[in-house]
């Protein structure tokens, strides 16, 4: 998974998981680095102090010798003292002349022997560099060994041998106890890596839980619709900057939305005034030319006078009617449907619809006699007859015209469909069906089908539609049943 697409939860709770295995190998490392310092300190200062001894016990038996004390007397004089001295100290010693020559040796194994038999140019130069005294390290056969080489001085403190003190390193109580460590280590990281997720969790869930508030207050943000603030009491003063950016926000949102609400309805209503003043003209001018007629033509003693006053009022009364009927559409849109709700049979009242039109084509079907729902029977009747009026309109001059009607339920819902077989609607202005002013008829003013949507969205239903050219239309209607 992307880094990017981790949350700001899940990224705060792997740095800090990632920081505990960090620190905690890091801690391993110096332990066993700090354990091994202390153990190599431990055998060289052990070496040393053996050192220390012993060549204080070869000082002692030089002064008490009754042997000349220089470099050709020291087999003599160590011959057979060097094993007391070695069993004592429990450490291999051997003595070399200055040149670095072989003398003699507390180890009589000669086969097994770790003595050297010559002291290397090497190691005689770093003895004359150094403070007359130089340990050597060699791993042999998987064992380490520490080889310290000093000179051994007469009672006037003059070199006349090289004492070598070689000292084996056993590792394995040291390696034991490394091991015991890191094991009760291993145990302890266990812990606090367990410790240390719910403490990550427990942060991370902390840090981000204002950030979570804020953006689920961002994400129901709409500009149509009131906005509530966001109240964080504990937080960090970055999170109350954004908080105070958001309310800010909300306020002049707003403010935005009320002016651009008001800015749309004066829109809208100059619109629909000049629409209603357009279809009003419409029927204004037949009646102003069928009045100048009637002026201009009447005749008191014409025999056909009164057939000629009754197509006069009949062409006016027409006008009227269509006048009537543009001002009762636009005073259904502009009143917006009261949500009243009662218990009714939808079968019933969609059934007693259908019936008002007489066309043979239009048929009825529903899956049960009786489905209640808590709706208002007038506006459900004025739904249904709206929508299959628009429907027989469609039928035009299609063959084997069809209309049908269906009420069916699915769970808590009602659902309502219209389908005929007519013109359909294209493509074009699938999107436009349900604004006001548009209408694809040569009369009439695009409010029915607007009205109806209102209706229906009163009541938290849906109404939505398919369509194909040519092939006909269903109009779906989704009402809950409470």
């Amino acid at each position: 998974m992307s880094s990017r697409k981790l949350s700001l939860q899940n990224r705060v709770f792997l740095s800090m998981i990632l920081l505990i295995l960090i620190a905690s190998v890091l801690i391993a490392t110096v332990t066993i680095f700090q354990y091994n310092e202390q153990a190599e300190e431990y055998n060289k200062g052990r070496l040393e102090r053996k050192e220390r001894a012993i060549v204080h016990h070869f000082s002692v038996d030089i002064s008490n010798t009754t042997y000349q004390v220089e470099t050709s007397e020291l087999e003599t004089i160590f011959k057979k003292k060097i094993f007391e001295i070695s069993k004592i100290h429990n450490l291999e010693i051997g003595i070399y002349d200055l040149q670095g020559n072989f003398i003699v040796s507390s180890n009589r194994d000669f086969v097994k022997d770790t003595i050297i038999r010559e002291v290397s140019v090497k190691v005689l130069s770093k003895l004359d560099e150094s403070t007359h005294r130089y340990v050597e390290r060699e791993r042999k056969e998987g064992k380490e060994f520490q080889s310290l080489y000093t000179y051994l001085y007469d009672d006037k403190a003059k070199p006349i041998g090289i004492i070598h003190l070689p000292y084996l390193e056993d590792s394995s109580e040291k390696d034991r106890e490394l091991k015991e460590f890191l094991s009760r280590l291993g145990l302890g990281f266990l812990l606090m890596f367990a410790i240390g997720l719910a403490f990550a969790y427990f942060i991370s869930s902390y840090i981000t839980r204002s950030l979570k508030t804020i953006s689920h207050k961002m994400s129901m943000t709409r500009i149509f619709k009131r906005n509530e603030k966001i109240v964080i009491k504990e937080a960090s003063k970055e999170i109350h900057d954004l908080v105070d950016s958001y309310n800010s926000m909300i306020d002049d949102l707003e403010e935005s939305a009320v002016k651009l609400a008001q800015s749309e309805r004066e829109q809208a209503w100059r619109e629909m005034a000049k629409q209603v003043a357009h279809e009003i003209k419409n029927p204004l001018t037949p009646m102003r030319l069928t009045v100048q007629s009637f002026e201009r033509k009447f005749d008191p003693s014409d025999p056909k006078i009164h057939h000629k006053l009754k197509e006069y009022s009949k062409t006016l009364i027409q006008q009227i009617d269509v006048m009537s009927s543009i001002a009762s559409a636009f005073s259904d849109f502009a009143k917006m449907p009261t949500a009243k709700r009662e218990e009714i049979n939808v079968v019933a009242i969609v059934k007693h619809a259908t019936e008002i039109f007489t066309e043979p084509y239009i048929s009825f079907y529903s899956d049960a006699k009786v489905i209640t729902a808590n709706l208002d029977k007038m506006q459900l009747t004025r739904v249904v007859t709206n929508l299959i009026k628009n429907a027989t309109q469609a039928i035009g001059e299609t063959e084997n015209p069809s209309v049908e009607i269906k009420v069916t339920e699915d769970k808590n819902n009602v659902i309502i469909s219209v389908a005929d077989n007519g013109k359909g609607i294209s493509d074009e202005t699938k999107d436009k069906v349900f604004e006001p002013k548009f209408t694809t008829k040569s009369s009439g003013m695009g409010l029915g089908l607007p009205m109806i949507k209102n209706i229906i969205e009163a009541y938290d239903g849906t109404i939505s539609f398919t369509s194909a050219v040519n092939h006909g239309t269903v109009f779906t209607v989704i009402l809950p049943k409470k």
